[in-house]
């Protein structure tokens, strides 16, 4: 497949994970490949993994809740590549999960700096690519959100308000430059965790993640490379229909009823 020839990427938090596999993906069909990462490191060893693979791409070290630094993210790939077709808000402050816990103590420097990274991020990400996309005659922009935008729970208040944020952006940005030719989507994926880790934690039902593989369906954790498929479709003509949209892709994790883990233990049993 080649549904990516002659387009342009930008992915952030590329160095790693989700980022990672949609930066390889994309670009094994044809896209040229910003790999934005605030780890630049990170991005330049997806960088060599995609040149190895005869892929284009280059690397870019970005904060993308630096405004500044996120138009000038968009603005040297249009030098670089041409212009701007796809973009695909991936980034996220992980760092600051373990911060994350009870919203009644949890220091506000950490609140901040989720929402500015994983919320205000995919903003300026998209208020910057626009015009850039607006120059090719569109462009699909495909944000990552995440499960726990539609669950509460004890701790990661702040990460799930941020999702939940996203949701709500991509309706408004698909809406208000759909008739540009400008589609907005997004993804919402379960616990993901690449094939290394589950294999060192003794595979995807091994002892230290079993217990949030009980609560997919799937009876599994997902892996980087399902979600970055799930990004190229909507990122893709495929998808030319939609727009708007959040697809879940958390192997049921949030379509079930609130006992389901502790029935499926039982019949298990």
């Amino acid at each position: 497949m080649a549904r990516f020839t002659d387009k342009v990427a930008i992915i952030t938090g590329a160095g790693s994970g989700i980022g990672r596999a949609t930066a390889q993906l994309m670009a094994s069909e044809g896209a040229a490949v910003t790999v934005a990462d605030i780890a630049g490191d990170a991005a330049d060893r997806v960088v060599g993994e995609i040149a190895a693979a005869g892929g284009t791409a280059r690397s870019q070290v970005v904060d993308v809740a630096d405004a500044d630094a996120v138009e000038r993210m968009i603005a040297d790939t249009v030098a670089a590549f041409g212009g701007l077709d796809v973009l695909h808000n991936n980034a996220a402050a992980l760092d600051q999960n373990a911060l994350d816990q009870d919203i009644a103590t949890m220091d506000l420097a950490s609140w901040d700096r989720i929402i500015a990274v994983n919320l205000t991020g995919v903003m300026l990400g998209i208020r910057f690519a626009i015009p850039a996309m607006l120059e090719r005659g569109g462009g699909a922009i495909v944000n990552t959100a995440s499960a726990a935008a539609y669950y509460g729970a004890h701790t990661l208040a702040a990460y799930g308000v941020s999702k939940a944020g996203i949701v709500a952006l991509t309706r408004y940005v698909a809406t208000a430059y759909g008739e540009k030719n400008i589609r907005c989507n997004a993804v919402a994926p379960g616990v993901v965790v690449d094939k290394a880790a589950q294999e060192a934690a003794g595979g995807p039902r091994g002892a230290r993640l079993k217990s949030y593989a009980e609560d997919h369906v799937a009876g599994r954790l997902g892996y980087p490379e399902e979600i970055a498929s799930a990004v190229a479709y909507l990122a893709s003509d495929d998808a030319a229909f939609i727009t708007g949209e959040t697809l879940r892709v958390d192997g049921g994790f949030t379509v079930h009823s609130p006992s389901y883990a502790k029935d499926r233990a039982k019949r298990e049993a």
